[in-house]
């Protein structure tokens, strides 16, 4: 087991990275974790589909009567916001935040069965549930409050810390799925740590990580985005292990 202060030693004595190299590295894991990927998605997207069809069933249903009516009526989308009660409308932040954190402990999971899959061990599609206890829910519904907080402080700045933020923001579910004996503010304080120190390259794979992913899964007809989708996780993962490093090669 890491500790705080052997982490954050390893973080400040961290060498520098290949780009090229976490990249390459990046597309061989990626060939182990594919099809992982592509659950993870699958379930995200099973997962939201209550609270999409909750949010667009109102306004489907204004297109359909206009559609019948054979008119259009300007104020009719309007009108259906306004009639929203504050309950309703309460019941849509709680359900968001609900989802965030379920997504947030999925994306934990996954990173897990990357780092068995990554060492050559077994895994098995039980493995995406396993924060999925109560010791390590409500940690994750904290960190997923802590992330909406940083980035509306940095949103409310004028936008351009948004993109610093990114980067450490990202790394909350590697730090707390590696190292979940850790407190909210010791995951919080590495991953600023992480993200700080190994921010350009993190930045740099991110977006080419997900222009590739997105490019490749509108070539393979739209559909393919849900499984090009997780690779994006993976120069990460791979920084993670580099600087971070596991205290043994075994996922508990």
């Amino acid at each position: 087991m890491n500790s705080i202060e052997s982490i954050l030693d390893k973080i400040n004595r961290a060498e520098r990275l290949d780009f090229g190299n976490i990249l390459g590295e990046s597309f061989e894991l990626f060939k182990k974790t594919w099809i992982h990927g592509f659950i993870l998605q699958l379930v995200l997207f099973i997962i939201m589909l209550p609270l999409i069809m909750v949010i667009y069933v109102p306004i489907f249903t204004v297109l359909i009567a206009q559609a019948k009516n054979g008119y259009a009526e300007p104020d009719a989308f309007s009108g259906i916001f306004v009639g929203m009660s504050f309950f309703y409308i309460l019941f849509m932040i709680v359900a968001i935040f609900a989802l965030s954190a379920i997504q947030f402990a999925l994306n934990a999971g996954f990173f897990r069965m990357m780092k068995k899959l990554d060492f050559g061990e077994t895994v098995q599609t039980s493995d995406l549930f396993f924060f999925f206890k109560t010791s390590y829910f409500s940690k994750t519904f904290l960190l997923v409050l802590a992330s909406v907080g940083i980035a509306i402080i940095a949103a409310l700045l004028c936008y351009l810390p948004i993109f610093y933020v990114m980067v450490p923001l990202t790394y909350f579910g590697f730090i707390f799925a590696f190292n979940p004996e850790l407190s909210v503010n010791d995951i919080i304080k590495i991953s600023f740590k992480l993200g700080n120190k190994k921010w350009l390259i993190s930045f740099g794979l991110m977006i080419v990580a997900s222009l590739m992913s997105q490019i490749v899964g509108l070539i393979l007809c739209g559909i393919g985005v849900l499984f090009t989708a997780a690779f994006v996780y993976h120069p990460f993962y791979l920084i993670y292990k580099s600087v971070v490093g596991f205290e043994n090669e075994t996922t508990p």
